[in-house]
């Protein structure tokens, strides 16, 4: 998971001319007569949207905060739950999973799915303050050497309704539901929670093992693992006898009114085998089908399909000891039991249902781009025709963050989706991290990148969506400012269709300041509105603009990062102090308490496609010191400061922090032999380029060149045939030698 994308240009700038903006303020490309539109921004990093029976519609944000809205037609996001205490927000953990009993609001249930900050059965904040948006993890233990430990929490709360139609907390607060899955590293958090056609509840978690090497345990073994069967391996856990239990990397079923489990054998698991099935979702009218997007490590990334959760049969999708259709080079040459019982037991791995490669497009001549990858939606509707086109009934949508990108898998003769009926959706898409059909049949998604949550529409291929252009006099001037609007200037490119106008002149959200072309409004308090107008086609296609209205003579102010200087360079484990001020116009210097930083690790294939980790946020502070991370590379860090004025105005500055890094070569003698290193499997010779400090497994496996079979006999740095080893700061040859 989750994952956030650059959004640093400096904003609340006063415009002094007109501004129109395209409908969602991001160019993602459509089919013909689709378009996106933005239902609610102003989100703090929302991570699920589900949508209620009586019309409301409910955001997890990943703090730990869960908001409501009324219907499509409402704006203004009320706040129903905050558990930010019991939450630990830190890097891809977080409120990620979110759903709703589907006779709500009869039975008034909501369920959360979360990583929380404590152990299991413990105390929380282990790590954090109460009532706090983000976490840290000190170090030590640091949260890529030896790992912040936590757990996940499934929880359900009873929502009550007043007079007026407002959702409060019922008086029983949470319900802690299942509280389980330990996890040693920052990714690979629980996942997703959803109903089946049965009315059990399906919930989803990952492995919570490291990303940058083949973990079995080996580093602390804080979860209490038997040897070897730590890590990445709790995923297999229900293959082994010798310890309790664990539901890292499964799909469990359970009871939504006790939490008793419902799966196989007593247990609540249902499928295992899984590193981080971040999604999941039900097939509409299908036989209690489960549909799995699991984000895979170095090459692969999945949809699985458990075909029946009734049907008793355990399946297993072989993570870590597979990976797409073959085995997991990295696990396969450390030699590890479990594995190795799996490889020798024919059937016992369910294959996925589709797959796609990091270094492959998912379809020929597929704008999309290729390497950096993480699949993090996957959605299925059967249309009735009168939302999407009738081609869409039945299709799979799925998305990739870090591609930007989603996918329908087109319905085929069998009446499943199709894998070899790929279309391409949404090209650039915002940051889609969850994907959801509305009860009227669009195809709604949380942009964890800029906070909103997304539709899109369909209204014809015939009919182009109109242009909406604003004009606005005065933009500034001291309170009370009368400004008046002119949206005549708007357009539609079919001829003849005649425009209706609504405006938001107030920045509430809601559009109900004015019907006509012209409207005006009285700016009473200082402060930066942003007013909207938005105009409708008789198809009902619709377009936005906006202009920024500057009330009192107030300027946005100036932030300044003076530490770490630009051009610095860090190496794992580096101790990195930043510090920085902003000045205002009117102000004068702002206090630590008006200033606030956010850290984010870019993850790249290459160094244009590349996926983000929000690591952590400092607010209300002049500076600070972070631990600079593990993370394979092509990766670096972004530092951005913002500043906010008495007025509301704010401004930020980031700075790029690369890497420091080294070039590792592998050979062996005789050469021309198979090394692995982390993920992957080459042959040699072959060279990396990794940051200084970085801990990376490589194994020499025995092989074969021609009709020779070679053994191996040792390592030039002496260590064992699976070892790790941790980057020097000089380029290093690394040498595996094999007898006949």
């Amino acid at each position: 998971m989750l994952f956030l994308r650059d959004l640093l240009a400096t904003i609340g700038m006063a415009l002094v001319a007109q501004l129109a903006l395209c409908p969602a303020a991001h160019a993602t490309n459509l089919p013909p007569g689709f378009q996106e539109v933005i239902f609610a921004s102003q989100l703090t990093q929302p991570t699920a949207v589900r949508f209620s029976p009586d019309g409301r519609i409910f955001v997890a944000e990943k703090r730990g905060v869960v908001k409501y809205f009324n219907s499509l037609n409402d704006a203004s996001a009320k706040q129903l739950i905050d558990i930010r205490t019991n939450v630990y927000n830190f890097w891809d953990r977080g409120l990620l999973g979110l759903a709703l009993h589907p006779n709500f609001p009869s039975t008034p249930y909501l369920y959360v799915l979360y990583t929380y900050d404590g152990n299991i059965g413990g105390a929380a904040p282990k790590y954090g303050t109460p009532n706090t948006d983000s976490d840290p993890c000190p170090n030590p233990p640091g949260a890529t050497d030896q790992g912040c430990v936590v757990s996940g929490r499934l929880s359900r709360f009873t929502l009550v309704s007043d007079a007026n139609g407002s959702l409060t907390i019922g008086s029983d607060g949470e319900r802690v539901m299942i509280e389980d899955w330990c996890q040693q590293y920052p990714s690979h958090s629980i996942g997703s929670i959803v109903f089946g056609h049965d009315g059990k509840l399906y919930v989803s978690a990952g492995d919570g093992a490291s990303f940058t090497f083949v973990d079995h345990g080996q580093e602390g073994n804080p979860c209490g693992d038997p040897p070897q069967e730590g890590g990445s391996l709790r995923s297999q856990d229900v293959r082994t006898t010798s310890d309790p239990l664990g539901l890292d990397g499964s799909v469990l079923r359970i009871d939504p009114e006790t939490g008793a489990p419902a799966g196989i054998n007593g247990s609540p698991i249902i499928a295992t085998g899984l590193r981080n099935p971040f999604r999941i979702n039900v097939r509409p009218g299908a036989n209690n089908e489960i549909w799995i997007g699991d984000v895979g490590w170095g090459e692969w990334e999945e949809i699985n399909v458990i075909g029946n959760t009734t049907d008793s049969v355990l399946r297993n999708f072989g993570w870590p000891c597979y990976e797409g259709a073959g085995r997991q080079a990295g696990y396969e040459a450390a030699n590890l039991p479990i594995c190795q019982a799996l490889y020798g037991t024919p059937g016992a791995v369910t294959p996925p249902y589709h797959a796609y490669s990091h270094s492959a497009r998912v379809l020929p001549n597929d704008p999309c781009p290729t390497g950096s990858s993480a699949i993090a939606g996957v959605a299925i509707e059967f249309y009735s025709g009168s939302a999407y086109p009738a081609k869409y009934n039945g299709a799979l949508f799925f998305a990739d963050y870090s591609r930007r990108c989603i996918w329908a898998m087109l319905n085929g003769s069998n009446g499943s989706p199709n894998p070899a009926s790929i279309e391409n959706f949404a090209v650039d898409a915002a940051g889609p991290v969850d994907l959801q059909i509305a009860p009227n049949g669009e195809l709604f998604y949380a942009d964890l990148d800029a906070g909103t949550i997304r539709r899109i529409q369909y209204t014809s291929a015939a009919n182009r969506p109109p242009t909406a252009f604003i004009v606005a006099n005065p933009t500034s001037g001291g309170a009370p400012l009368t400004v008046n609007f002119n949206g005549s200037g708007s357009s539609d490119p079919d001829a003849g269709d005649a425009l209706s106008f609504a405006w938001d002149l107030d920045g509430n959200g809601a559009f109900d300041n004015g019907s006509a072309a012209q409207a005006s409004f009285i700016y009473g308090q200082a402060g930066t509105y942003t007013a909207r107008l938005r105009v409708t086609d008789p198809q009902g296609a619709s377009g936005d603009a906006s202009v920024v209205i500057n009330v009192g003579g107030n300027s946005a102010p100036a932030a300044s990062i003076a530490t770490p200087a630009a051009g610095t360079k860090w190496k794992v484990g580096d101790s990195i102090a930043f510090s920085g001020s902003a000045t205002d116009a009117q102000d004068g210097p702002l206090p630590a308490s008006q200033l606030s930083w956010a850290l984010v690790l870019f993850h790249c294939d290459d160094q244009s496609n590349c996926h983000q980790h929000p690591i952590q946020t400092y607010p209300g502070v002049a500076g600070g010191t972070f631990a600079a991370p593990d993370h394979a590379f092509p990766s670096y860090l972004q530092l951005t400061l913002t500043a906010t004025d008495s007025g509301g105005l704010t401004s930020s500055q980031a700075l790029r922090i690369d890497p420091q890094t080294t070039v590792l070569t592998f050979q062996t003698t005789p050469n021309g032999l198979p090394l692995v290193f982390g993920a992957v499997a080459s042959t040699t010779s072959f060279s990396r380029t990794v940051i200084v400090g970085s801990r990376n497994t490589i194994s020499a496996p025995d092989g074969q060149k021609g009709s020779q079979l070679y053994r191996f006999q040792n390592w030039s740095d002496n260590g064992a045939q699976t070892h790790e080893l941790v980057a020097p700061a000089a380029s290093t040859t690394y040498v595996a030698r094999y007898r006949k």
